[in-house]
C-alpha cells in the first residue's frame, strides 16, 4: 500500500511540474509573440528572435520558438540590404531546419522557409531570380500540400505576383485574386493556441488596398 501511494504521488507531483512548466512556456511564448505582432523594428526582432533561441534552448521538443526565431530573423533580412542579407537568411534557415526537425510537413514552417528564399533574391534580383524564385514557389506548394486552407500561402503567391515586374510574370490582377483568397482563408482560420502562428491578414488587406478596383 505504501509503494502504490508512494507511486501515485510522485505521478501527481510530476503532473503539476509538467502543467507548470507549459504554462510558463506559454507565458514566456505570449509575451515574444506580442512583441513582434505589431511593427516591430529590426531592434526589437534581434531582441525578440534571441529570446525566442533561448526559448528553444529550454523547450527542446517544441517548434514553434524555432519557428519565431526564424520569422524575426527572414524579417530581418527583407528589410536589409546587400550581405546582411544572406546573413540573416543564413539564421534563419538555420532556426526554420531545426523547427522541421521537430514538426514534419509542417505547413507554416514551409511558409517561412518559402520567405528565406524571397529574402535571398533581393540581393540581387536579376542574378538570383532565377535561382530562388522556384525555390520560393517550391516551398508554397508543400506548405499548400500540408495545410491548403493556410491563409499566408496565398498571400505569398499575391506578394510575388504584386511585385514581381509584368514582363517576368508578375501580375497586379493576379496579385488581387491571391489576396482575395487569402482574405477568404483568414476569414474561417483559428488559430491552434495562443501562439500558434496567426500573421498576415493586415498586410494582406493593406497591398489589397493599393490595388484598388
Amino acid at each position: 500500500m505504501k509503494r502504490i501511494f508512494l507511486f501515485l504521488f510522485s505521478i501527481t507531483t510530476f503532473t503539476l511540474a509538467a502543467n507548470a512548466q507549459s504554462a510558463q512556456y506559454t507565458e514566456a511564448m505570449e509575451k515574444q509573440v506580442a512583441a513582434i505582432d505589431k511593427n516591430a523594428s529590426s531592434e526589437e526582432l534581434t531582441q525578440a528572435g534571441n529570446t525566442f533561441e533561448r526559448i528553444a534552448e529550454v523547450e527542446k521538443t517544441q517548434w514553434l520558438p524555432y519557428y519565431y526565431a526564424a520569422y524575426c530573423k527572414v524579417m530581418q533580412a527583407l528589410s536589409a540590404k546587400g550581405n546582411t542579407i544572406d546573413a540573416l537568411a543564413d539564421q534563419a534557415e538555420q532556426h526554420a531546419e531545426k523547427a522541421e526537425a521537430l514538426s514534419k510537413n509542417n505547413s507554416e514552417i514551409a511558409v517561412i522557409r518559402s520567405l528565406i528564399a524571397t529574402a535571398r533574391i533581393n540581393v540581387d534580383p536579376m542574378a538570383r531570380g532565377r535561382k530562388y524564385g522556384p525555390i520560393s514557389s517550391g516551398f508554397l506548394e508543400a506548405a499548400k500540400k500540408y495545410n491548403a486552407d493556410n491563409p499566408r500561402i496565398y498571400m505569398l503567391e499575391g506578394q510575388s505576383l504584386y511585385y514581381t515586374p509584368e514582363q517576368f510574370g508578375g501580375s497586379k490582377v493576379r496579385a488581387k485574386e491571391k489576396f482575395e483568397l487569402s482574405l477568404k482563408k483568414f476569414s474561417t482560420f483559428r488559430p491552434e493556441s495562443s501562439i500558434a502562428p496567426h500573421w498576415g491578414e493586415e498586410y494582406t488587406k493593406k497591398l489589397l488596398s493599393s490595388i484598388g478596383n
